[in-house]
């Protein structure tokens, strides 16, 4: 009897261990390389976020992938074999994310990317089913710019992105949505993220006298082809993408980039929103505690990436809790399916609605048109 007495105590005290397991997320992002400017806030932001959810304490394991897609996929290996992680956070950028989905399929780890493209999450597969995204599509926030210009008058336009996923996933949906608007493009063109000159594609830009040129780029490399474009005497509208709405674009950009318009999410500019505006609320509350801890002016859109993605999961935790236990295969399946029915949750930049279908979940709610104007973010109304 005593044996059994010391086995069942044995027993629970085991239980009540398992049940009080930390959560492991891993995150990968690129506070180092081209995308520094991006993964930085997003970094710091990491160090802002609760460390317990739901009674669980949570433990972020933050790992820098020097925006290089070979370096994030080892660092997700790590995650998942050495960390146990329960959740993969990042990277940064779309060739990284796409690097490491393939890892969190094979792991059967749910991962939620801070990068824009709609590629990461679309169409819908076996690897995909895994992988969930914080930022705007492409897609929708290229609605979103069509509209503008076709409101501006703008009949032809030009293109020039990033030669990777980043740039080919905004040409893609740029050029089909410009199409069934009626806007003719008259030049396309690519460069690396670490080029130092874009001379020759502005000139064949310049040449075709677009009334538009769209930069399909993000962070501090985007600069370069708006800048070449004004030394070049160009003279109409330039717009950007919402991989550039941060403090660091603007800062290197100076007035070369000022006009600029692009479409952001409502984080960027939370002061300027009307208070009936559904997100104010939230991305006021991200606002005040990141540039509490890093001064005025310094929030971003990719800092507040990564705070969406904690808010997420501060709604998934407790219902994943219900079917499994903290580092565990069943849990980390519970999650991934709490992620899938996220119901209007509001986050810093938008509202969430996922299906089996829709690993975003955003709609018009999640993005507002600014301008560049004095070196800041303005409001479009």
């Amino acid at each position: 009897m005593r044996r059994l007495t010391l086995l069942a105590a044995t027993l629970a005290a085991l239980g009540a261990n398992l049940a009080h397991a930390d959560i492991n997320v891993g995150v990968s992002l690129s506070a180092t390389g081209p995308a520094a400017s991006l993964g930085i806030p997003e970094k710091n932001t990491f160090a802002l976020l609760p460390t317990t959810i739901a009674g669980q304490k949570v433990n972020y394991i933050v790992l820098d992938d020097a925006t290089d897609p070979t370096a994030a996929t080892k660092n997700v290996k790590k995650l998942t074999s050495e960390n146990k992680v329960d959740v993969i956070v990042g990277s940064t950028t779309t060739p990284n994310s796409l690097a490491m989905a393939d890892v969190a399929a094979e792991t059967e780890t749910p991962m939620i990317s801070m990068a824009g493209s709609a590629i990461v999450v679309e169409p819908m597969d076996a690897k995909r089913y895994w992988v969930f995204k914080t930022p705007q599509n492409d897609a929708h926030m290229a609605t979103a710019i069509v509209e503008h210009m076709t409101t501006h008058g703008v009949k032809t336009v030009a293109f020039i992105g990033f030669a990777d996923a980043y740039g080919e996933g905004w040409w893609k949906e740029f050029a089909k949505i410009a199409e069934a608007r009626k806007l003719k493009i008259v030049a396309s063109e690519r460069y690396q993220r670490n080029d130092t000159s874009v001379t020759g594609q502005a000139l064949k830009i310049l040449a075709a006298k677009p009334d538009a040129v769209l930069v399909g780029a993000a962070g501090t490399p985007a600069v370069l082809p708006q800048k070449t474009l004004k030394e070049k005497g160009y003279k109409g509208l330039v717009y950007q993408t919402h991989g550039v709405a941060n403090q660091d674009f603007l800062r290197v950009g100076g007035k070369d980039v000022e006009g600029a318009y692009l479409p952001v999410g409502p984080v960027v500019v939370a002061n300027q929103l009307p208070n009936d505006n559904p997100v104010k609320k939230a991305a006021l509350e991200y606002v005040k505690k990141y540039e509490a801890a890093h001064g005025a002016g310094s929030v971003s859109a990719f800092g507040a990436h990564a705070w969406d993605a904690s808010i997420l999961l501060q709604h998934a935790v407790p219902l994943a809790l219900k079917k499994g236990q903290p580092g565990t295969k069943e849990f980390r399946k519970a999650l991934r399916d709490a992620l899938e029915g996220t119901t209007n949750v509001v986050g810093s930049h938008g509202i969430y609605n996922m299906t089996p279908q829709d690993h975003m979940g955003f709609d018009q709610r999640a993005r507002v048109m600014v301008r560049i104007e004095n070196g800041t973010w303005k409001l479009q109304k």
